[in-house]
């Protein structure tokens, strides 16, 4: 896909999940109104990458941010922990809140519309939050477990629209305990309650397999999303990061079967937006990593293609965040047409981690 063509598709990608956030919205006055703000900020930080992208350069909307290398739970299958990015161990040598501050500063100035926080666990970076409040032109999505979820943090993403909770869940109570832990599900769906009677946009993240598959694709269980309140629902599909469990990870027939449900879950409920990620990547030209449409900065500032994929040859210490979107493994990773190939396993670059390892040392 040509430059010019991708930067039209990421485009009209950020403009329909805008105009589908007004949708879901008009119940709310406050949620409205932060929402039709925020459309118009959004066009604006689009014409600023239209204007990179007249210059020869390319700047993607999304900026995944993992804040912090520390986590509650022990998820089964966590491609964080098996990658080393989350343990137990008392954090060292991340990134400060002021940091993060200048990083969100610097995405504004490029015109990236959404930065995804995640972890570990993000709830346990007050101070990030804090500071990501200070850039309401930035929506914020926050990818959390739950369990920190307290009356501040209630507090937080009331009185700061531009910061959405995110609550990862698995399907129904069975799975989601099996994965995350006892207690799991219901402290979510308690979550989910709470934020739709204070009026607060949220919304779900949920890890699709073949185990479960047909049912959270399924009206009944959009429904019971929709009942709680949830009006942002994004599916991320399983990467096998150990190994170990390939056998559940979707494949091209699961895809092709998710996106003809996607297709449809969107055209019935229009209320709602509804996301896959990595999603239609035949649609989109390849794989969006590595900064075609979004890259991932870990919590000690190195500059990787994706969570997926945690090789990196930058960091964003040493250098602006527009010089990171340059770096020698981003380029080489475009170059070499690998973004561009079929895979198996949810993710190109987990399937030729290899030849990724290697570009980040700088063998090829």
């Amino acid at each position: 896909m040509e430059r010019k063509d991708l930067q039209k598709y990421l485009g009209n990608g950020v403009k329909n999940i805008v105009k589908n956030a007004v949708k879901s919205v008009f119940s709310d006055p406050r949620e409205t109104a932060f929402v039709m703000r925020f459309s118009a900020v959004s066009a604006k930080a689009s014409a600023k990458r239209e204007k990179f992208e007249e210059q020869g350069e390319h700047i993607p909307p999304f900026l995944i941010a993992s804040i912090t290398s520390a986590c509650n739970l022990h998820c089964k299958g966590c491609y964080s922990r098996q990658n080393n990015a989350t343990s137990d161990c008392a954090p060292k040598d991340q990134l400060s809140a002021e940091e993060w501050d200048r990083i969100f500063t610097e995405a504004e100035e490029l015109g990236i519309s959404f930065i995804l926080l995640a972890g570990g666990e993000p709830l346990m970076r007050r101070d990030v939050l804090e500071k990501a409040a200070g850039h309401p032109d930035i929506v914020f999505p926050v990818f959390t477990n739950g369990v920190f979820v307290s009356k501040e943090y209630f507090e937080l993403f009331d009185k700061h629209r531009n910061i959405i909770p995110v609550l990862s869940i698995e399907g129904d109570r069975e799975a989601t305990d099996q994965r995350r832990g006892k207690g799991i599900y219901d402290r979510q769906t308690a979550n989910m309650a709470e934020l739709k009677r204070i009026g607060t946009l949220s919304g779900a993240s949920v890890t699709v397999t073949k185990n479960n598959l047909d049912l959270v694709m399924s009206d009944r269980y959009i429904e019971g999303l929709s009942a709680l309140g949830s009006r942002l629902v994004i599916f991320v599909e399983y990467v096998p990061a150990d190994g170990s469990s390939a056998d559940i990870a979707p494949d091209d027939e699961d895809r092709a079967y998710m996106e003809q449900r996607m297709d449809a879950l969107c055209e019935k409920y229009q209320e709602m937006i509804l996301l896959s990620f990595p999603g239609d990547e035949k649609s989109s030209g390849g794989c969006l990593a590595a900064g075609r449409g979004f890259f991932h900065i870990n919590s000690h500032g190195d500059a990787e293609p994706c969570p997926f994929s945690p090789y990196s040859d930058t960091n964003i210490r040493d250098c602006t965040l527009r010089d990171a979107l340059k770096s020698g493994l981003f380029r080489k990773l475009n170059d070499s047409g690998i973004l561009m190939q079929d895979h198996t396993g949810g993710c190109v670059l987990f399937q030729h981690r290899e030849f990724v390892e290697d570009s980040a040392a700088g063998v090829h």
